[in-house]
């Protein structure tokens, strides 16, 4: 099986934290020249430090903030001009706050679609035409698992989630015939600071202790367990790799089986 992602370059947004940092530090382990997107620069340089250095490899990073599309776009383009080349780029953003749909406003879907659909799809528009010239592409989206099961509690966040997946497989057709897969990843309750602070939000609401309310969530996962951001990381960079060429316009779940569908 060929994994191996040498002589690749890779731009992994939201590259500081839990998954999108895993994702960074396993593509730079299969091979492949990093590029870190976040907005913290100091958090960047402590990443940087610890991407695996092969010979041919020279990371790097951009610091942009995912509310600000438009600066998104232009300082990573202006770091594509300077590296002329990328073959893999993996979109990942925090998600929104939780709450029912009803109750959000209407900004709270706007600034959503921007740090999300918007921001992805500029970074598309900015990275395809290196990928076009190379014959390969591999554009990988973290979303999550309410794209296929809307979570409770989660209404902006299962709206903008959805958008994203349907953007992606509508590019997933555009972009097959030049090499170009575009796949997504579908993590379900994975340990990362979103995670922990989607539990503190309901301790507060509810009164219950986090004992309870993590009992009550593997309670739905048939690997009776929380998944690890590194795990999430491993199905991404496999899609990110040579040997996942005809796998297009999925979505992947790594959830240990707790969706109630196919």
């Amino acid at each position: 099986m060929d994994l191996n992602l040498q002589h690749k370059h890779a731009l992994v947004c939201g590259s500081t934290q839990g998954i999108g940092k895993a994702t960074a530090l396993e593509l730079a382990d299969l091979g492949a020249t990093v590029t870190l997107v976040a907005r913290n620069e100091d958090s960047l340089q402590k990443t940087l430090q610890e991407l695996s250095s092969h010979t041919g490899q020279k990371h790097s990073y951009v610091v942009a903030d995912f509310t600000r599309p438009a600066e998104v776009q232009q300082r990573v383009e202006a770091h594509l001009q300077q590296l002329g080349q990328m073959h893999i780029l993996v979109n990942n953003t925090g998600g929104p706050a939780g709450g029912p749909a009803l109750e959000a406003d209407v900004s709270e879907f706007e600034n959503a679609f921007a740090a999300h659909l918007i921001c992805n799809h500029v970074l598309a528009q900015a990275t395809v035409p290196y990928m076009k010239e190379a014959a390969y592409g591999r554009i990988i989206n973290i979303i999550s698992t309410s794209v296929k099961q809307p979570l409770k509690g989660l209404g902006v966040s299962n709206t903008i989630r959805g958008a994203v997946a349907n953007w992606a497989k509508t590019l997933s057709f555009e972009l097959a015939p030049f090499g170009i897969t575009v796949n997504n990843v579908l993590p379900g309750a994975t340990v990362t600071a979103r995670h922990h602070s989607l539990i503190e939000t309901r301790m507060q609401k509810t009164g219950l202790r986090r004992e309870e309310i993590e009992k009550e969530m593997k309670a739905g996962i048939p690997a009776n367990r929380f998944g690890e951001a590194e795990e999430v990381a491993a199905a991404a960079a496999f899609l990110a790799s040579p040997a996942a060429g005809y796998i297009n316009g999925i979505n992947l779940p790594v959830d240990g089986g707790r969706l109630g569908n196919l």
